[in-house]
């Protein structure tokens, strides 16, 4: 091999070699592009919910989540917006993609359960609420399982579920704001609130007498309970 064919081959192993190393830093650079953007736009974001400009905090959050399409924090975030601003609509659907990605992703669980039941969707609400308790023990999220449960007519599944709730010796401890006649709002234990769910689902059925017993047991946890007060004087 002459000295002319040698120096045409090392030039060539030299292109190819400058070729894969731009290949193999290429993907880095990338990187650290999206990395310094994304930097760049949590911290507008920040400022822009510190200001309550939420119009620019949304704007970056949809570009973070193109950017980082499997990062389900910017979607989560951005529901949770929609659900502040009382647009049920818009947050359901984000949160319900999120769902389709993480079934089991809690906080979309709950923004989805509630911005259906606020949209009217009952049926539709009532499954993520049931999910939401299965995962976190939350015994409010039992509550409204059996409320909504009672509110579609299931009976057989309210009394099941309210029944669970009763039974669970925190639901004594844990407390619940219902209205009053005069506007104000009043605390009663979750125990109570769960005997008189009761009753209404007797009542409905009507099973007066155990009504009246649920109703009566309400009364025993939280005296001063005016709804129970005025369900058992209904009956």
């Amino acid at each position: 091999m002459n000295m002319k064919n040698t120096v045409l081959i090392l030039m060539m192993c030299f292109v190819f070699f400058g070729i894969a190393v731009a290949q193999e830093s290429a993907p880095a650079a990338k990187e650290d592009s999206n990395k310094l953007k994304n930097q760049a736009d949590e911290k507008i974001y920040a400022l822009a919910m510190r200001y309550n400009d939420v119009s620019v905090a949304k704007m970056k959050l949809y570009e973070l989540m193109e950017r980082n399409p499997k990062n389900l924090r910017y979607p989560e975030l951005l529901a949770a917006i929609y659900f502040e601003m009382e647009q049920y609509g818009s947050s359901a659907l984000v949160a319900l993609d999120v769902l389709e990605r993480d079934s089991k992703h809690i906080p979309s669980l709950e923004i989805a359960a509630y911005s259906l039941e606020q949209l009217g969707a009952l049926e539709r609400a009532l499954p993520h609420f049931e999910s939401l308790h299965l995962l976190s023990g939350d015994l409010f999220s039992l509550y409204k399982t059996s409320y909504l449960q009672y509110s579609l007519k299931k009976y057989d599944e309210a009394l099941n579920s309210v029944n669970m709730l009763i039974k669970n010796k925190k639901s004594a401890e844990q407390t619940l704001n219902f209205p009053k006649d005069d506007n104000s709002m009043q605390e009663v234990s979750m125990l109570a609130a769960a005997q008189n769910l009761k009753g209404l689902i007797y009542k409905d059925q009507g099973s007066n007498s155990e009504a009246k017993l649920a109703f009566e047991e309400a009364l025993t946890h939280s005296p001063e309970f005016e709804l129970a007060k005025e369900n058992l004087a209904s009956l």
